[in-house]
């Protein structure tokens, strides 16, 4: 599997076919909610399932981004750097549909309820947090921006760790029961920080 990944690498259509494959693989969880919906199986609770769903879809995304540097240091993937923004943005419009399907069908764009909601819920308040941080990543994700601000953007960008923490919290808030799922998320996450934290700790030792 290694070896075919990094073979398709090699040659410019290999790279072309690999970015549309992993360019519409993120779409398909959200066309299988638009199936579910259009059958109307989405349970007794429509409204909750949807939020929910793209909800967990935007925490799985911001753990696979966050993957890609142990991924491309430990298996020597190098390539898989430049697919990091395509999967970033990625979080960022699943975060995004969460966000819009809780005004939507939960609070239905009413004022009062979305300043109740924005001042008296902690988990809205900690998730509320996390998409401002992650819009914030989206927009200077650009070449221009990194070259604007030179070595700060990578500083800004190291905010995607308490992001990916806040993005737990707001999940094992929402989630109430079956917390088998956030400690699973919670350790894979565990993992990706404390594998940062490690080379980090040797580079400095190095030094």
């Amino acid at each position: 599997m290694v070896l075919s990944l990094s073979a398709m690498h090699r040659t410019p259509g290999g790279r072309r076919l690999f970015w549309w494959l992993l360019f519409l693989a993120p779409l398909l969880p959200l066309a299988s909610l638009l199936a579910a919906g259009f059958r109307q199986e989405l349970g007794g609770d429509p409204a909750q399932t949807i939020v929910t769903f793209l909800g967990i879809w935007a925490l799985r995304l911001l753990l696979i981004t966050l993957a890609v540097t142990p991924c491309r240091r430990l298996l020597g993937w190098n390539w898989l750097q430049r697919y990091r923004r395509l999967l970033g943005l990625y979080t960022l419009f699943y975060a995004s549909l969460h966000l819009l399907a809780f005004a939507t069908f939960i609070l239905g764009w009413r004022a009062g309820l979305i300043v109740q909601a924005l001042s008296e819920r902690p988990y809205i308040i900690v998730g509320f947090i996390a998409w401002l941080g992650l819009l914030a990543l989206g927009i200077t994700s650009t070449r221009g921006w990194i070259r604007r601000l030179g070595r700060r953007w990578q500083q800004l960008h190291y905010l995607v760790y308490p992001i990916a923490l806040l993005a737990l919290l707001h999940f094992a808030w929402l989630i109430r029961a079956g917390f088998g799922e956030v400690l699973a998320y919670a350790l894979v996450l565990a993992t990706l920080l404390g594998y940062r934290i490690a080379a980090r700790l040797r580079r400095q030792a190095r030094r």
